[in-house]
């Protein structure tokens, strides 16, 4: 059997192929996770997604395995004690964005379907043949963007949400070359 083609951007670092074959672009659907993500993405501002894939572990540990009532209450001393923590990206900004958008994340009923309405419910199966082809942004992103902030979420620009949805499987944006391309649109 010949090597399996995948998008660039897996190379050929272990966690990254991992996180490539079996979570991006997969649709998520649970509200938990979906907040984690958002989290994640909004961590990787001004740094590569390969960093942050590192310390999502730590990530998962230091942020009480991403438990928005938790974080929500999270204090100025478990701010503190997370600027700290190696495990994880030690900026202020984006501590004090994870427990604001937290509490946000809280005033959301089905912040599953609230998200998945940016897409009108179901995937949007993109058929980009080349990286260059896959735009930083979209209308959804931007539209989702706008009422994140709205609602008081923060580290949501139009490029942070664009990236989540790729993520989450709300776009395929697996390259149509690539191997996962038919497996995620199945």
């Amino acid at each position: 059997m010949g090597k399996l083609t995948r998008c660039w951007w897996a190379g050929d670092d272990p966690l990254y192929v991992a996180y490539h074959d079996e979570e991006w672009g997969v649709p998520v659907h649970d509200d938990r996770r979906l907040f984690e993500m958002l989290i994640l993405e909004g961590a990787q501002a001004g740094l590569s997604w390969i960093t942050i894939l590192r310390r999502r572990e730590g990530y998962r540990r230091a942020f009480d395995g991403f438990d928005p009532e938790r974080i929500a209450r999270y204090g100025e001393r478990k701010k503190a004690a997370l600027l700290q923590d190696e495990g994880i990206i030690r900026n202020r900004a984006k501590v004090d964005a994870a427990v604001r958008n937290a509490q946000a994340f809280l005033e959301i009923e089905d912040f599953d379907r609230f998200l998945w309405d940016f897409v009108g419910g179901k995937p949007r199966q993109n058929r980009w043949k080349e990286r260059g082809e896959i735009p930083p942004e979209t209308p959804e992103s931007k539209a989702m963007s706008k009422e994140l902030k709205r609602r008081g979420f923060n580290f949501v620009g139009p490029t942070i949400c664009y990236a989540f949805m790729q993520a989450v499987g709300m776009v395929n944006d697996h390259l149509t070359g690539c191997f996962r391309y038919k497996e995620v649109k199945s």
